[in-house]
């Protein structure tokens, strides 16, 4: 009978989650198509079928698709966010300052608010990352918003590619010189955990070819976290590093020269500015802030110029929001790029779409609206750049997860009060946010269950 009794409440939340979207063939009709990469397209219209964009033209039949009316809409990709915190219940591992074995993918969290809230800025991919107390850190994980979806697999972007986490400067010292009298204790520290880690991984390698070769008798024990660090000198893993000094940085590119890396985005990059021409000649990317530092002393200088000095010099930059809240706002924060640089309006809208895509290894994807890509668009009232921009829908793979006409106002995914495990809320705690994240602050959510 409870055997009964759960696979009824199981397939009554399958169904309150599966009325959370909207799926099906979807026309957008009479838009204003700013598809960043081939101009702006009026009174155009896009079909999406299977979660792809379909076709895009003029005066598009619909069939059996659904209607949005975009007459006086401006129709944007997807925005994308390279570095966020949302969606997961872990933020450091600071047990060691490498530790390239963990994945945040284990650690996904579908119930986490801040996901609908992304989508109701126009949100619709975010890079996964926990915080920069270790200099390296573990896996990241890129995820689509599919709000709604209670399986932390559905989260994620099949086929994108791995990404880890890299820090700099104060955070790895203090966490673990200052924290626990191991090396990092300088900036110089931080440098030998990179080449020592490095090292390491390449005696690997050689390990396991001599191995393979039948040039040695015994294989190298297996260690995960040489694996990982391995793939990183292969080229199977991105790096995105936390990182504010320009000093630092050049050190970081001058490590990766020496053992042939050569995929990576710097994250924050506050000083970035000053080094733009190298960043360009490494062929590394950038994902700063729009106007946002002085929150403490390594970050004490940078300026409102960044994203659009790094972007006339060559570099591919993003601006990202490190922030539940900022998420939101993703938009407004590219057009401060715009009034302080004077980038265009095409540059400025790739800052949020088609750049991060990029620095993701997801552009062949998403990041710009082209037939063929991922049908993850948002919809909005007024030019996405102005003040007044207010987003109406956010589409991810074909389906409607936001609409400011018809949801709810209240959004969280409630447990079903009559399950036979519930789960009961404990606590909240907050952490110093500097040891934590990268900058903002931490909360744990504890619940415990009842059996």
């Amino acid at each position: 009978m409870k055997t009964l009794i759960s696979l009824f409440f199981l397939i009554l939340l399958m169904f309150s989650v599966s009325a959370q979207s909207d799926s099906g063939d979807i026309l957008i009709d009479n838009g204003t198509i700013l598809t960043v990469t081939n101009g702006v397209l009026r009174g155009s219209d896009i079909l999406i079928r299977d979660g792809k964009i379909h076709k895009i033209a003029k005066n598009i039949e619909p069939g059996n698709a659904r209607v949005i009316d975009a007459g006086g809409l401006y129709v944007l990709p997807g925005i994308i966010d390279a570095h966020s915190h949302i969606a997961i219940d872990a933020v450091n591992e600071a047990s060691n300052p490498v530790t390239a074995e963990v994945w945040v993918g284990d650690a996904l969290d579908p119930y986490d608010i801040s996901i609908y809230r992304a989508l109701a800025g126009g949100v619709t991919i975010s890079h996964a990352m926990h915080g920069s107390a270790n200099a390296i850190g573990g896996q990241c994980e890129t995820i689509k918003h599919r709000w709604g979806v209670t399986d932390p697999d559905d989260l994620r972007m099949d086929g994108a590619p791995r990404t880890i986490k890299f820090a700099l400067g104060e955070n790895p010292i203090r966490v673990h010189g200052e924290g626990k009298d191991v090396v990092p204790n300088t900036r110089m520290g931080v440098e030998q955990v990179f080449r020592h880690s490095f090292s390491k991984a390449r005696e690997y390698m050689i390990g396991w070819e001599k191995f393979r070769n039948g040039h040695s008798k015994t294989a190298p024990q297996y260690s995960l976290r040489l694996e990982t660090l391995a793939d990183i000198l292969k080229g199977d893993i991105i790096i995105h590093c936390h990182s504010y000094r320009a000093d630092e940085i050049l050190m970081l590119m001058n490590v990766l020269k020496d053992y042939g890396v050569n995929k990576i985005c710097f994250q924050h990059v506050n000083e970035g500015f000053k080094v733009a021409p190298e960043l360009a000649a490494f062929g590394a990317h950038a994902s700063v802030f729009s106007d946002w530092w002085a929150y403490k002393f390594e970050v004490y200088y940078s300026t409102a110029y960044n994203a659009a000095i790094l972007t006339r010099n060559g570099v591919v930059t993003s601006i990202n929001s490190d922030s539940g809240e900022l998420i939101r706002h993703l938009y407004h924060e590219a057009a401060k790029a715009q009034k302080y640089g004077g980038l265009t309006d095409e540059q400025t809208l790739a800052l949020i779409t088609l750049n991060p895509a990029i620095q993701l290894g997801i552009d062949d994807r998403v990041g710009s609206i082209e037939e063929g890509k991922d049908a993850d668009i948002a919809i909005f009232k007024n030019h996405p750049l102005s003040i007044y921009a207010i987003n109406q829908y956010t589409i991810v793979d074909g389906e409607i997860r936001f609409n400011i006409h018809e949801d709810e106002e209240d959004q969280r995914i409630d447990i079903n009060p009559e399950e036979t495990i519930p789960a009961f809320y404990e606590a909240t705690e907050a952490h110093d946010h500097e040891a934590e994240g990268c900058m903002q602050g931490v909360y744990e959510f504890l619940f415990e269950h009842k059996h």
